[in-house]
């Protein structure tokens, strides 16, 4: 299993190492010529869509258009490239583009172009067009995220999530990821750390179903299972043994088996200890961690109810 503590609080180092140089890319915003439009613009689509900007320098349009276009390059973040060319040294792409006015903005995506405007557009309604186009490209924290929650089990998980935190320590969505992987593996009390660690405006709805399993898996309730199955299997209708039982499976990390003892419950009492049973089912629903088991215990707990 990744070993968290040697990081110091959960993912909160002193100094976090420098990241790896990216590799090489192409440039967010280049200049293109009718020389090397075939490369830089119809070639470089297939990989990353390309916005044409057709200008010219007696253009006050272009001009004012120009930044806006540089600027949402850089804001994008790669999910294209901007490519600039001078209309005045490229008439024969202007023809192949049957420009009638310029600036016009040409979106090259596989090859050919897909879109266009005319006009310095305001950023709102650039953003408007690129965003019909182009697909958000996931950060690398979020790439190592879904990465993670591919995962084949949870100490592999743990390993990608410590890799996340070097990118940006103590970042709440990664340790809630870690605690909860923590909990699967039984680690309570590197969890209860993890948890611990988030600053009180992160503690949100997730934070609290954590701590609520936590809390269900850290206090063992009385009884013994066995006796009490055998209890319940000798009399359907021991309410208490049923939420003895309920209970202790909770601890166990088996929600489904407690959620059927405290449906038997809803379903066969018709006073307080079913409303007791609903209350607690509605509770345990908020800590459980698996959404099938979710699903079938309200969706029954409906019927029983109607």
């Amino acid at each position: 299993m990744a070993d968290f503590r040697q990081q110091g609080s959960y993912g909160l180092p002193a100094a976090a190492p420098a990241p790896a140089p990216a590799p090489a890319g192409p440039a967010l915003v280049f200049d293109v010529t009718e020389a090397d439009f075939q490369h830089q613009v119809l070639e470089l689509s297939m990989k990353v869509p390309v916005l044409l900007d057709c200008w010219a320098p007696w253009c006050a349009p272009c001009r004012a258009l120009g930044p806006v276009l540089e600027k949402l390059a850089q804001d994008y973040g790669g999910s294209f490239v901007l490519a600039k060319i001078n209309t005045d040294e490229a008439p024969q792409i202007s023809a192949a583009l049957r420009m009638r006015s310029i600036p016009l903005v040409v979106l090259f995506v596989g090859g050919r172009p897909v879109d266009q405007f005319v006009g310095a557009l305001p950023e709102g309604q650039i953003r408007a067009f690129l965003d019909k186009h182009l697909q958000p490209q996931a950060s690398p924290l979020d790439q190592l995220r879904a990465e993670a929650a591919q995962a084949p089990d949870d100490e592999a998980a743990l390993a990608i999530l410590q890799e996340a935190l070097q990118i940006e320590p103590g970042h709440p969505e990664v340790l809630l990821d870690v605690a909860e992987r923590l909990l699967a593996l039984g680690e309570l009390s590197d969890a209860r750390a993890v948890l611990d660690s988030l600053a009180p405006e992160a503690r949100d709805e997730r934070y609290a179903a954590l701590l609520k399993r936590l809390e269900l898996a850290t206090n063992r309730p009385p009884g013994d299972a066995a006796a009490l199955a055998a209890q319940i299997a000798a009399n359907p209708r021991d309410h208490e043994a049923r939420f003895q039982l309920a209970a202790l499976r909770v601890y166990e990390g088996d929600f489904n088996a407690a959620f059927d003892q405290l449906l038997e419950v809803v379903m066969r009492d018709k006073a307080e200890l079913r409303e007791r049973a609903r209350k607690q089912l509605v509770e345990w629903f908020e800590a459980c961690p698996d959404p099938a088991a979710v699903s079938r215990g309200r969706r029954y707990l409906g019927m029983y109810l109607n």
